[in-house]
C-alpha cells in the first residue's frame, strides 16, 4: 500500500489549540482522573490478593492475566459492534459497570464474603468493561477534535494524562494501601469512574450515528479490522512490536511486584514510590514528544523511544549492592521504559488515527487492543509462571533478555523510515 507524505501548509492561518475545545477538555479531564484511579487499582488489586488471601506467584500472574484476557477474546467483536453504534453511550455503560464492581470489592471484604475466586471474577468482568471503553474512546476522540490536524495534539494531551497518572497513581496507591488496606483503596478508582461518567454526560458535541447497512457479517467485519492492520506494513509493524512491548512491560512490572514484595520485602509505600518516581519519565516523554516530532523525522523518534522502552528492563536483574543503590537502579530502569513509552505512544496513536478512516476506526482500534493487551495478558500469566519456576530474579533476567531481542525487529521496521505522518486515507467502501 503506497502512501504519500504531506507537508503542512505554512500559508494557513494559525489554528486554535485544543484548549478552546470545551468538549475535548471535559473528556480529557474525566479520562485523566479515571487513569489515576486505574493506576491505584493496578497496585491495590494484586496486593489485595497477596495480603488478604496469601496468593502465590502463579495466582498473582493469573489475576493479572484475567484483568487483560478479555482483550484477547472480545476486543475484535466489541470493535465491530462499536462501529455500529454511537461510542459515548458505550463508554458511559462501561464506566458504570467498572464503578459498581470496584466499589463492590470493599463491601464484600467488610462482609467477609470476598475470596480469591470472586476477586478474579470481578477483575475479569472489569476487564470486559475496559475493552468496551477502550475500543470506543480512541474512535470517539476524532469526533471531538473534528480535524486530523489536531490528532497529534490530542494524543499528546492524553499521553501526558496517562504519564501523570503513572506518576501519581502508584504513590497514591501505596499510601492508600498502607493507610486503609488494599481492598478499601479500590474505592478511589470507583470514585474516578464516577467523575468520568459525569464528564461524558456534560459533552455537547453531537456524535453522528453510523450509517445503517442492510447486510452485516460479523466474521467478515472482524477480518476487515484485522486485515486493515495486517495489510499495511506500518500498521502491522506497530501492532506486532506493540504486542512485544506490552508483553515485556507487564511481565517485568508483575515480576518486580513479586520480587519487591516476596524477596526484598519492600513495603507498599516503597514499591509505589519506585513506580511513581520512575513514571516522571513518561510525563517528560509525553511533554517533549511534539517538539521531538517537529524537530526530527517521525520514524527516528519512534525508533529511539521504543529502544529505550525495550532495553530499560535490563537494569533490574543487574541491580546489586546496598538497598538505596538497588532502588535507584529500579527507578532508572522504569524511568527509561516510561520515557520511551511516553514519546512512542504519541507517535503510535497519531499514526493509527491518521492512517485509518472513521468508518474503520473502531475495528482498527479493536485489532490493536487485541494484540497490545493480549500481549499484556500473556505477559502477566508468564510472569507468574516463570517466577514460580525460576524465582523472581531469574525470571527478570529471562524477561530482560527477551525484551532486548525485540530491538532487532524494531530496527527492521518500516516505521523507522517515516519522515512525517502519512496523508489521511479515504473512506473505505468495503469496510461496511
Amino acid at each position: 500500500m503506497t502512501r504519500t507524505s504531506t507537508a503542512p501548509d505554512t500559508t494557513d492561518a494559525p489554528r486554535q489549540s485544543l484548549w478552546h475545545n470545551g468538549d475535548f477538555s471535559r473528556f480529557w479531564a474525566g479520562e485523566t482522573l479515571s487513569l489515576l484511579g486505574t493506576q491505584v487499582t493496578n497496585l491495590a488489586l494484586p496486593l489485595t490478593a497477596i495480603g488478604a488471601f496469601g496468593a502465590t506467584d502463579e495466582q498473582v500472574g493469573l489475576l493479572r492475566f484475567l484483568q487483560l484476557a478479555p482483550y484477547l477474546g472480545l476486543a475484535l467483536v466489541i470493535g465491530v459492534w462499536a462501529d455500529r453504534h454511537r461510542r459515548r453511550p458505550v463508554m458511559l455503560g462501561a464506566n458504570l459497570v467498572r464503578l459498581v464492581l470496584l466499589g463492590l470489592i470493599p463491601v464484600l471484604y467488610w462482609c467477609h464474603t470476598l475470596n480469591l475466586p470472586v476477586l478474579m471474577a470481578i477483575a475479569c468482568t472489569v476487564g470486559i468493561a475496559s475493552v468496551a471503553f477502550d475500543v470506543s474512546w480512541m474512535s470517539y476522540v476524532p469526533v471531538l477534535v473534528k480535524s486530523p490536524e489536531y490528532y497529534v495534539e490530542a494524543s499528546a494531551r492524553l499521553s501526558t494524562s496517562s504519564s501523570a497518572a503513572d506518576i501519581a497513581g502508584p504513590g497514591l496507591g501505596g499510601v492508600l494501601v498502607s493507610a486503609v488496606g488494599a481492598p478499601v483503596a479500590l474505592l478511589a478508582n470507583a470514585c474516578s469512574y464516577a467523575v468520568s461518567v459525569v464528564s461524558l454526560l456534560l459533552i455537547r458535541t453531537t456524535e453522528p450515528r453510523p450509517e445503517p447497512v442492510v447486510e452485516r457479517h460479523l466474521w467478515r467485519e472482524l477480518k476487515d479490522g484485522m486485515g486493515w492492520v495486517m495489510r499495511d506494513g506500518v500498521l502491522r509493524s506497530l501492532a506486532l512490536i506493540g504486542f512485544c512491548c506490552n508483553f515485556s512491560m507487564v511481565t517485568v512490572w508483575t515480576m518486580f511486584l513479586l520480587y519487591g514484595n516476596h524477596d526484598l520485602h519492600l513495603g507498599s509505600e516503597t514499591i509505589g514510590a519506585v513506580f511513581a518516581t520512575a513514571s516522571v519519565g513518561g510525563l517528560i516523554g509525553a511533554l517533549i514528544s511534539r517538539k521531538a516530532i517537529d524537530r526530527f523525522p517521525l520514524g527516528k523518534v519512534y525508533l529511539v523511544a521504543q529502544t529505550a522502552l525495550l532495553l530499560g528492563p535490563s537494569l533490574i536483574p543487574a541491580a546489586a549492592g546496598p538497598r538505596p543503590v538497588m532502588i535507584g537502579m529500579f527507578v532508572l530502569s522504569f524511568f527509561a521504559t516510561y520515557l520511551g513509552l511516553g514519546v512512542a505512544g504519541v507517535v503510535i496513536v497519531g499514526l493509527r488515527q491518521a492512517m485509518t478512516p472513521q468508518s474503520m476506526m473502531g475495528r482498527m482500534t479493536a485489532a490493536f487492543r487485541t494484540l497490545l493487551f493480549g500481549g499484556g495478558s500473556l505477559g502477566g500469566l508468564s510472569a507468574g509462571l516463570l517466577t514460580g519456576q525460576l524465582g523472581a530474579r531469574g525470571a527478570l533476567t529471562v524477561a530482560a533478555a527477551g525484551s532486548a531481542v525485540v530491538v532487532i525487529g524494531l530496527v527492521l521496521s518500516p516505521v523507522g523510515r517515516l519522515k512525517t505522518l502519512p496523508s489521511a486515507p479515504k473512506q473505505v467502501a468495503a469496510a461496511r
